[in-house]
């Protein structure tokens, strides 16, 4: 056996659910490779950052932390989107920083034997916790003018059907929850081969336990292919009735500038026919207001478009030129105020419908899962249609419970608890 110090790790996780699950999937590698992860930064002796780049607000704020934590004299470790399309960069500012980006995902473990004078092993998920990420893939099959993550992860590489299997199959062996399937289009999974997400969907969803299975942002061109399938799949009882789809815009001319391949009416057909077919799906999706050439017409879309779609859920991001994409270079850049203005109406829009919507819930009774312990002796759960129940009561986690909804607001429910524990 070989035998070395062992090394005490921190991590901080910026961005998106797959950043998140390659942060777990890391974490459990360095564990049993021998070392510790720790959460005070003060303590550790390498700091591992997972970057994100989609933004220009988010990669400011990632480099203030990396010269802080150059300031406190730490080993860095900087991995992930801004570590792909920013490395020299990095390099320069950072000397003696170890950084790899997304391609190097794979050989992570030889770079760490190789640093750190480890046996090396594959990451593999091995640590009991009652939520596990499960990313499908890497890249995706878009060419959206704003997007950089494009350029960090590359074209859609589908993972093997069986390798994601046996992952959630081990996980769950584990005493996992919930299992979150993520990527940046989980709806292009298997399109560069032969099975497709709803394949992947019935084969975790068969595994014996009871479990459930969130899954993560897709892309409406992709979706469109996949749709009736996709609303056969969420007919199983262990996947959560959720969708996340971002149609970015309600105006067909900036979605075509924006390099998406559907128009507003495409996307409210699509959303409506799995709706049909789903009943209870809360649907969230993501507008970005400002982008260039957006008129007060173009914004006036959105709006409409929102009103008409009524979804549980509106993410609204303002517009942020990326170094490098064509959005960068186009004419007409919304000023900052204007873009502020209309994402603070789409905000205030997206909680007037989401008021109305829950306040229809009050009274009614769920069956939800205890998912995560909240503030003093409250925990939160989740319905099977993934709307965010607090509890104040001492539940166990990763146990489901029957709940009468109380109150609404208009992010999350209050729920009174009916009989004892399900399981």
């Amino acid at each position: 056996m070989v035998r070395f110090a062992a090394v005490r790790f921190h991590f901080e996780t910026y961005g998106c659910t797959m950043n998140h699950g390659e942060s777990q999937d890391l974490m459990h590698c360095l564990r049993r490779m021998g070392h510790t992860i720790v959460s005070d930064v003060e303590s550790t002796d390498v700091a591992v950052v997972n970057t994100c780049v989609v933004i220009a607000p988010t990669e400011r704020k990632i480099l203030r932390r990396l010269h802080k934590l150059q300031e406190y004299g730490k080993r860095l470790v900087i991995i992930g989107c801004l570590a792909s399309v920013a490395k020299e960069r990095l390099l320069q500012e950072f000397p003696g920083a170890l950084i790899c980006g997304t391609s190097d995902y794979p050989s992570l473990p030889a770079i760490l034997m190789q640093e750190y004078g480890v046996p090396r092993t594959s990451l593999e998920n091995d640590e009991p916790a009652g939520s596990t990420i499960l990313p499908i893939a890497q890249g995706c099959r878009g060419s959206c003018t704003y997007c950089i993550t494009k350029m960090a992860r590359g074209d859609l590489k589908s993972y093997p059907i069986e390798e994601l299997r046996d992952r959630a199959k081990r996980s769950l062996s584990q005493g996992v929850g919930e299992i979150l399937v993520t990527s940046q289009d989980t709806a292009g999974y298997g399109m560069d081969g032969q099975e497709r997400l709803p394949d992947l969907l019935k084969v975790i969803c068969d595994l014996p336990g009871d479990f459930r299975v969130r899954v993560g942002m897709m892309n409406p061109d992709n979706l469109n292919d996949i749709v009736y399938d996709l609303a056969e799949a969420y007919q199983h009882p262990k996947l959560y009735r959720f969708l996340h789809i971002p149609v970015q815009s309600g105006s067909d001319r900036i979605i075509h500038e924006m390099g998406r391949r559907y128009s507003a009416k495409v996307f409210l057909d699509l959303v409506n026919k799995i709706r049909t077919a789903v009943p209870e799906l809360t649907i969230s999706t993501d507008v970005i207001t400002g982008f260039p050439g957006e008129t007060i017409e173009d914004h006036q879309a959105t709006v409409r478009l929102m009103e008409d779609l009524h979804p549980n859920i509106i993410n609204v991001t303002r517009f942020s030129a990326r170094p490098g994409t064509v959005a960068e270079g186009l004419k007409d850049q919304v000023p900052g105020f204007v873009s502020k203005e209309r994402s603070r109406e789409l905000s205030a829009l997206r909680f007037h419908i989401s008021s109305q919507i829950n306040s229809l819930k009050v009274g009614r009774e769920y069956s939800v899962l205890v998912d995560e312990k909240g503030r003093g002796k409250s925990v939160m759960a989740r319905t099977d249609d993934y709307l965010p129940v607090v509890i104040q009561d001492e539940l166990p986690l990763w146990k489901r419970v029957s709940v009468e909804i109380t109150s609404a607001t208009p992010t999350h429910f209050y729920g009174s608890v009916l009989g004892d524990i399900e399981n």
